[in-house]
């Protein structure tokens, strides 16, 4: 501060004797670093030389840079490509591994489709299963699959359309073929009730037959050929006759009830095929206005029914659920009821003997075919013995008009009888026997006039005509 304030120069001296003092230290400094510091010194020297050479070092590796760059484009690049070729192949191996998954979704629906054309439909119903439960839900990520899944609810309702559209043809088909269906399984009946006959009176001729041994080989004998030839003639006649399997081709039915179990529908089915074939039965039941004209008509209307009812039964035994005991036999006494109230009907308009008898045959016919599947047929015996009523009624009918016919053409003469052959002709008419008669020579008359042999012949056809009705009647 004194500095500032004694003399106006005083600050301008100060300053100088600093200096002087500055560079005296500094001097003193240089001395002591060049004692103390000369290595220092000399490294600094070696270093100023060293930067030229840095400096020419720095050029050289520049240029080696340079050059190294140039010389390694094209490794980069083929680096580059080979990164691209290996990321090429990581996606080729995962599209692989991804396609290994599709493929067998892509199979199976490829099969489905094929299985729908070839309309095996159960066996694509199996094939939808597979692909929902075990196949998609693999690969339910990618678009098709939800297409996929979005397709098979409309396939199924597609099938249970064709499958029902099949079923309604063989409901059209089968009653169509009911009567074929029912005479065949009639007439197999007659063979079989022909055959155990034959068999019955054979049994009967080998139960009588002669004890003497020569005698009883040559009856064996001719016994097994009859025996032989009424098998073979029966076997001839299955060959030639057709099965119900033959006549219908049932895999509709068969095909429908698996689809619709396998959908969860059974019941519905079950309920639509019943309901349909209750229609069915009520158009079988019912008869044609000029049935009881003709034994044809009869036949018709039987074979019909049996046709229906023998269906029913293979279906009873071939499935299981879709017809019940319970459902057949309520259906047949709803049907027996039926029957027999036509029958009772129709056979009130017959006036001709030989129609209730024919009818009568059918309807002994039309009991024994059902009896064999299992059904009742009490009721029909039952309406047998009222028809047999009728029948002798009819018969009744038609021999007063015999019996008037011989009354009337009867002259009431004895009958003249010139030799013995006339008069054996008569006695083998009717048996009459008079000693005193047989006594007197020829030419002689018979105490009776024509009407008397006439009448006992018709007497005798009568009572084999009302016999014929109770024949076959199991009772």
């Amino acid at each position: 501060r004194s500095v500032y304030d004694d003399q106006p120069n005083s600050h301008q001296r100060f300053m100088e004797k600093l200096d002087a003092c500055i560079r005296n230290h500094d001097r003193e400094i240089e001395k002591m670093c060049n004692f103390h510091h000369q290595g220092f010194v000399d490294a600094i020297t070696e270093l100023l030389k060293v930067r030229a050479d840095a400096e020419k070092l720095k050029v050289q590796v520049t240029d080696t840079n340079r050059r190294l760059q140039d010389a390694g484009k094209e490794v980069i690049a083929q680096t580059e490509e080979i990164i691209r070729c290996r990321v090429q192949q990581r996606n080729i191996t995962t599209v692989v591994e991804k396609l290994q998954l599709c493929l067998p979704v892509l199979e199976m629906y490829s099969k489905l489709k094929e299985q729908m054309n070839v309309k095996r439909y159960y066996s694509a119903l199996k094939t939808m299963e597979q692909l929902e439960n075990l196949y998609l839900p693999r690969v339910s990520q990618y678009r098709f699959c939800q297409i996929m899944i979005e397709n098979l609810p409309k396939l199924r309702e597609e099938i249970k359309e064709i499958s029902m559209s099949d079923l309604k043809d063989f409901l059209e088909s089968i009653r169509k073929h009911s009567d074929r269906i029912g005479e065949t399984a009639m007439r197999q009946a007659q063979q079989q009730k022909t055959f155990s006959t034959a068999l019955q009176k054979q049994n009967n001729v080998n139960y009588g037959r002669n004890m003497h041994l020569g005698r009883s080989r040559i009856l064996d004998t001719k016994n097994e050929i009859t025996l032989k030839r009424t098998f073979e003639d029966d076997d001839e006649h299955e060959e030639e006759v057709l099965t119900v399997q033959d006549l219908v081709d049932f895999s509709p039915v068969y095909r429908c009830l698996h689809i619709y179990s396998v959908l969860g529908d059974g019941e519905i089915f079950e309920n639509y095929y019943r309901k349909q074939r209750r229609k069915q039965a009520r158009l079988v039941l019912q008869p044609q206005s000029s049935m009881h004209e003709t034994v044809e008509g009869y036949r018709r209307y039987f074979s019909q029914i049996v046709g229906f009812f023998v269906v029913e039964d293979h279906i009873l035994h071939v499935t299981q659920g879709l017809v019940t005991r319970t459902y057949t036999d309520e259906l047949w006494n709803m049907a027996l009821s039926k029957i027999i109230a036509v029958l009772r009907t129709h056979s009130s308009y017959c006036s001709d003997p030989d129609l209730v008898l024919e009818l009568k045959n059918l309807i002994v016919l039309f009991a024994d075919t059902l009896q064999g599947y299992g059904f009742p047929v009490n009721r029909l015996f039952d309406l047998l013995f009222e028809i047999r009523e009728q029948y002798n009624e009819t018969l009744l009918k038609k021999w007063s008009g015999l019996f008037r016919d011989i009354f009337e053409a009867d002259n009431y003469s004895p009958i003249p009888v010139v030799n013995e052959e006339e008069y054996k002709i008569v006695i083998s008419k009717f048996p009459f026997q008079d000693p005193e008669l047989d006594k007197q020579s020829f030419p002689k008359k018979l105490p009776m006039s024509q009407s008397v042999p006439q009448i006992y012949i018709q007497v005798k056809e009568f009572i084999y005509a009302s016999l014929k009705f109770s024949e076959s009647l199991h009772r």
